[in-house]
This record gives structure tokens, C-alpha cells and sequence, in this order.
């Protein structure tokens, strides 16, 4: 019978016991002894030696590419609206730049073009573009057509909405208003050097008549500086500051083809093709259409 209450030392070979923990006692030192001296150092070096090594690599990774985007502005909200889901998804950077299509203003594409400053993507007006592919500033294999765009007019916010809705009330308005406002890009070409003549409103509006350069019509109407305003629905849609009255009519209105094409000189080709891949494709569509553009993709 076993008699608890006598203890482990009671044990006939309880003398083995201290020899037990010396042994164990000295295993554990050679083992603290060989990790101290032999690995422990070699951990801290490797772990010296990866954390500049992984800084250095972090340092030298290869930054994004970066496509400049040269856009009028009648396209330019479509682009910007794309722009952030596009550059995540892609892993590039697009840089957009507003300029005219046309125009004299050193700003308009075709005179940044021929100063041969960079870009990578032009986006603007299909008839403005042709020239530059014929003047060898834009590869033609990479020209895709977007949206189209018609003509409306604006006056600043809480004025009165004139009457557009005939031809006969829009000619009406012309010669009653105190100013005109109309760009120097696609539209304010052909209000002025076409329309105004055929509905014969040219002499009589001459004078109270201002085509603007290098800036938004939308802004000179929110200024006040001009009572009416025309100009592409996408360009005027993102102004503050102003009222739409709403387009012109169909017997007066010259619809806008925006197209977009690869510069000849991109030092990024094929990622600025891949982005007018995007472009004229079913995604980007909502956008455009958001815009006030019509999209040619559906």
C-alpha cells in the first residue's frame, strides 16, 4: 500500500534527482551558449543587411508611367471622370491638361504640338484632329472617334431663360441681347463665320459679339461679363455660376465629332493606346455620356 503523505523524497531513488537537474541545467547553458555566440549574430546581420536592402528596393522601384493628355474642353469631364478608377486598376498616372482644338491662343493643341511639347494623347475635335494627321503630329492608326456634342447656350445663374425653342425665337434673342459670348474653338467658328450669316444676324450682332480665347464661356457668363453664352453642352455643363437654357434648335445646330488619337512623339505608345482602347469602349460610355457628350460606344 502506497503512503501518500511520504513525499517524492521518499522515493528509494530520489539521491538521482539533483544530478538530474545539473544535467539538465548544463544542457540548457550549452544551448544558450551556442545561440548567444553562433546564431544569434548571424540573425542580426541578415537582419541588418534586408532592412537597407529592402529600403533600396522599395527606393528603386520603377515609377508609374505618366501619360500626358492633352483635351479640350469638351471632352475633359469625361476623361477627368475615368481618370481615378482607371489609373488603380492600370497602374499608370494620366496628366490632363485643358487646351483647345483649334484656335491661335498658344494654348490650342496644334500650337503645343508644333512647339513639340510633351504628350502622350490628344483628345478634341475629329475635324481638328485630321489636320494633325495630316501634318504627321498624330498616328493615324490610333484615332478613335468618342462622342458627339451639339451647341447650347447659357446665361448666369437666376437670370432670365430666354426663348430658344424656334428659329424664329432664337434669332429674336440674338438681336435683343445686351452681349454675346462664343469660343474661339469648334462651335464659336461656326456661329460666327456660319450661322450668324445664314439667318442674316451677322452685321447686327457684330458689335455687342465676343469670341473668347483660352477660357470656359461659362466663366465670362458667371462673371457677367457677357449676357448669353454658346457653347459645347460638355463644356458648358461643369461651370458653376450659370443656367443652361438648353440647345439651340435643330435647324441651327452643327453637331461636334470629339475623337482622340495617340501623339507620334509619345514616349509611352502602347499605354497611351491602351488608354484610347478604354476610352472608345462600352465602359467608358457612362461617363461620356454623363458629360453631355453622345458616345459613339454604347
Amino acid at each position: 500500500m502506497v503512503d501518500f503523505n511520504k513525499g517524492i523524497y521518499s522515493s528509494p531513488n530520489y539521491h538521482i534527482l539533483p544530478a538530474l537537474f545539473y544535467f539538465l541545467s548544463a544542457i540548457f547553458n550549452i544551448a544558450r551558449f551556442i545561440f548567444m555566440k553562433k546564431i544569434l549574430p548571424y540573425l542580426l546581420s541578415a537582419a541588418v543587411a534586408f532592412i537597407p536592402a529592402a529600403f533600396t528596393q522599395a527606393a528603386t522601384s520603377p515609377a508609374p508611367v505618366q501619360l500626358i493628355v492633352l483635351s479640350s474642353g469638351g471632352i475633359m469631364a469625361a476623361f477627368k471622370a475615368i481618370t481615378p478608377d482607371y489609373e488603380q486598376r492600370v497602374g499608370v498616372k494620366l496628366l490632363g491638361e485643358v487646351a483647345p482644338s483649334m484656335g491661335t491662343t498658344p494654348q490650342a493643341i496644334p500650337n503645343r504640338l508644333a512647339r513639340q511639347e510633351p504628350a502622350d494623347v490628344v483628345l478634341m475635335v475629329s475635324a481638328a484632329m485630321d489636320k494633325l494627321i495630316k501634318d504627321g503630329q498624330v498616328d493615324p492608326k490610333t484615332r478613335v472617334d468618342l462622342g458627339k456634342s451639339y451647341i447650347a447656350m447659357a446665361v448666369k445663374q437666376g437670370a432670365p431663360h430666354p426663348d430658344i425653342s424656334t428659329m424664329e425665337a432664337f434669332k429674336q434673342t440674338l438681336l435683343d441681347a445686351r452681349s454675346i459670348a462664343y469660343s474661339d474653338s469648334a462651335s464659336g467658328m461656326y456661329l460666327s463665320r456660319v450661322l450668324f450669316n445664314q439667318i442674316h444676324v451677322a452685321d447686327r450682332i457684330q458689335n455687342k459679339s465676343h469670341m473668347i480665347p483660352a477660357e470656359p464661356v461659362g466663366e465670362v457668363i458667371a462673371r457677367g461679363d457677357a449676357q448669353i453664352g454658346f457653347q459645347q453642352l460638355s463644356e458648358l455643363k461643369p461651370v458653376d455660376g450659370i443656367d443652361i437654357v438648353g440647345l439651340i434648335p435643330d435647324q441651327a445646330q452643327q453637331m461636334t465629332l470629339y475623337s482622340a488619337g495617340v501623339v507620334t512623339r509619345s514616349k509611352h505608345p502602347e499605354q497611351a493606346k491602351q488608354l484610347l482602347d478604354f476610352l472608345s469602349s462600352s465602359a467608358a460610355a457612362p461617363a461620356i455620356k454623363a458629360s453631355g457628350l453622345d458616345p459613339i460606344a454604347k
